[in-house]
C-alpha cells in the first residue's frame, strides 16, 4: 500500500474518517481520529499530524510535548469496529522539529531492530511467532483502598461454579484440565472464531485458535509467523481485537499473567528465527539439527535473561507465574523438549524452514515492539559474541538432585530483580541506536516507581491470614 492506494481506498470504502493509532511506551495503543478532508492528498503521509504527548505514558514532559505521527500506508486497514466507515493505519512517532524518530516510540525502536540486523551481515530478516494465552471472563470486579483491597473474577466455566445455585447445567472444565476439551465443556469456540475471523478481517493469518489448560475461559490464538515489525503490530491488532469482540458478547478479556491462584497462567511463548536470503539460518548438523550460529543465538537470549525479562515480563503480576514448578519456564537452559527449559526448539518438523527457537519465558502483557526487539538484540549478541548455550537440558527438571538444579540459573524472582539486572546489563541493547540509555533509563524509572514501589506500600489479603494473630 502506497499513499495513493490509501487516499483510492478511502474513496472506495465510503470513509468519513481515518483513525490513527500508535503504541505508547508500555505497550498501550492509543488513537485519535481526523475527518476525511485532511487526508485529501499525499501530504499527511510526509508532514505528519501534531498531537500533544504530555499525557502519554513515558513519553515527554508537557514543556516538550509536541510530537508528530507518521502514518504507515502498509497498515491501512477497514476499522471493524466503528459505527461509521472508518480507515485505521498505525503510525510511527517524529520530533516536530529535529523530524527524527522518536526514541521514545517503540515502533521506532523496532524499525531500528530490523535495520540492526541487515547492517550486521548476519541476516536480512527476523522472523516472530508468539502464541498469546488470555483469559475470557463473564465479569471482574476490583478495588483497593486503605482499608480494604480485593479482587472478583465472574465466569461461567469456572470450576468454582459447579456449586452454583440457579439455572446450572455443569460441563465447566476443572482446574488444570481446561485443554482441548469439546462442547460443551468448551464453551467459547465460537467467540474465539469471531475473534479469529475479525483478525482475518486485518490481514492477520492465523494458525489455530483453542481453549487452553486453565478453567475460566483461557484461550490463545496463534498467528503465523512474520517479521519483527509486522508480527509486533499484528500482536496489538489481535489484542485490540480480542477485547472488543468480547465486549460484544458482554464479557471481558485480560491477558494478565497470572489472573487465578492454584491454576495455569497466560503465557507467550515465542518463536524466532533468522533468515539470509531463502536460507534459514537456524538449520544445521548439530543438537536437534541446529545450526552453531543458531546455538550462540540461544547463548545471547540465556546470557540476558534476567535483563530481558525487564521488558518480557513487564509486571509484577508476570512473577505470579514465573514461579519454580507448574511446569514454568523459569530454568535458564534449551532442550528439545523439555517445557521448563526458558527456550525449546521444536521437533515436529526436520525441515530446515522449520527450524526455530520458542522463548518461552515472555507473557503477553509486554510491549512487543520492545520485547521483540530486545530479543533480537540478545540473540544477535550471542552471535557476535559466539556465547556457548551449554549443554541442552534433556532430563526431567523435577527428579534432578538439588546440587544438579543449583548449576541451571534462573530467571529473575520479581520486577524489581528483572529492573535491577536490565540496569546492570543492557550494552547489548544499544548496539545500532536501536535502544538508547534515555529509554532505559525512563522505562526502569516508570515501573519502580509506578508499580513496584507502590505494592510495597500496599498489604496483601492473604497476609491477613497469616499474621492477623501473630
Amino acid at each position: 500500500m502506497t499513499p495513493k492506494d490509501v487516499l483510492k481506498m478511502i474513496k472506495e470504502k465510503g470513509a468519513v474518517m481515518v483513525d490513527l493509532k500508535f503504541i505508547d511506551l508500555l505497550g498501550q495503543w492509543q488513537h485519535f481520529a481526523v475527518p476525511i478532508s485532511e487526508f485529501s492528498d499525499e501530504e499527511a503521509f510526509e508532514s505528519g499530524l501534531g498531537f500533544d504527548g504530555s499525557s502519554i505514558r513515558g513519553w515527554k514532559s508537557i514543556e516538550a510535548s509536541d510530537m508528530l505521527v507518521i502514518p504507515d500506508p502498509s497498515t491501512a486497514v477497514l476499522e471493524p469496529f466503528t459505527k461509521e466507515p472508518t480507515l485505521t493505519m498505525i503510525c510511527s512517532v517524529e520530533d516536530p522539529i529535529t523530524r527524527s524518530d522518536y526514541t521514545r516510540d517503540p515502533r521506532n525502536v523496532a524499525r531500528k531492530a530490523e535495520a540492526y540486523l541487515k547492517s550486521t551481515g548476519i541476516g536480512d530478516v527476523a522472523y516472530f511467532g508468539p502464541e498469546p494465552e488470555f483469559f475470557i471472563f463473564n465479569g471482574i470486579r476490583y478495588d483497593t483502598n486503605a482499608h480494604s483491597s480485593y479482587y472478583y473474577i465472574e465466569s461461567s466455566e469456572g470450576a468454582w461454579n459447579t456449586g452454583a445455585e440457579g439455572l446450572n447445567l455443569g460441563y465447566k472444565p476443572r482446574y488444570k484440565e481446561g485443554y482441548f476439551p469439546v462442547a460443551p465443556n468448551d464453551s467459547l469456540h465460537d467467540v474465539r472464531t469471531e475473534m479469529v475471523r475479525v483478525m482475518e478481517s486485518v490481514g492477520i493469518r492465523v494458525e489455530k485458535q483453542h481453549h487452553e489448560v486453565a478453567t475460566a475461559g483461557q484461550a490463545e490464538i496463534d498467528m503465523r509467523f512474520q517479521s519483527l515489525l509486522k508480527m509486533a503490530d499484528w500482536l496489538c491488532w489481535m489484542k485490540y481485537i480480542c477485547r472488543n469482540v468480547a465486549i460484544r458478547h458482554g464479557m471481558t478479556v485480560t491477558f494478565m499473567p497470572k489472573p487465578l491462584f492454584g491454576d495455569n497462567g497466560s503465557g507467550m511463548h515465542t518463536h524466532q528465527s533468522v533468515w539470509k536470503g531463502d536460507t534459514p539460518l537456524f538449520a544445521g548438523s548439530g543438537y536437534a539439527g541446529f545450526s552453531e550460529l543458531g546455538l550462540h543465538y540461544i547463548g545471547g537470549i540465556l546470557h540476558h535473561a534476567p535483563a530481558l525479562a525487564a521488558f518480557t515480563n513487564p509486571c509484577t503480576n508476570s512473577y505470579r507465574r514465573l514461579v519454580p514448578g507448574f511446569e514454568a519456564p523459569i530454568n535458564l537452559a534449551y532442550s528439545s523438549r523439555n517445557r521448563s527449559a526458558a527456550v525449546r526448539i521444536p521437533v515436529y518438523s526436520p525441515s530446515p524452514k522449520a527450524k526455530r527457537i520458542e522463548v518461552r519465558f515472555p507473557d503477553p502483557t509486554c510491549n512487543p515492539y520492545l520485547a521483540f526487539s530486545a530479543m533480537l538484540m540478545a540473540g544477535l549478541d550471542g552471535i557476535q559474541r559466539r556465547l556457548d548455550p551449554g549443554q541442552p537440558l534433556d532430563k526431567d527438571i523435577y527428579a534432578l538432585s538439588p546440587s544438579e538444579l543449583a548449576e541451571v540459573p534462573s530467571m529473575p524472582a520479581s520486577l524489581e530483580q528483572a529492573l535491577e539486572n536490565l540496569q546492570r546489563d543492557h550494552e547489548f541493547l544499544l548496539k545500532g541506536d536501536v535502544f538508547t540509555e534515555d529509554l532505559i533509563e525512563t522505562w526502569i524509572s516508570y515501573k519502580m516507581s509506578r508499580e513496584v514501589s507502590p505494592m510495597r506500600l500496599r498489604p496483601h489479603p492473604y497476609e491477613f491470614g497469616l499474621y492477623f494473630d501473630a
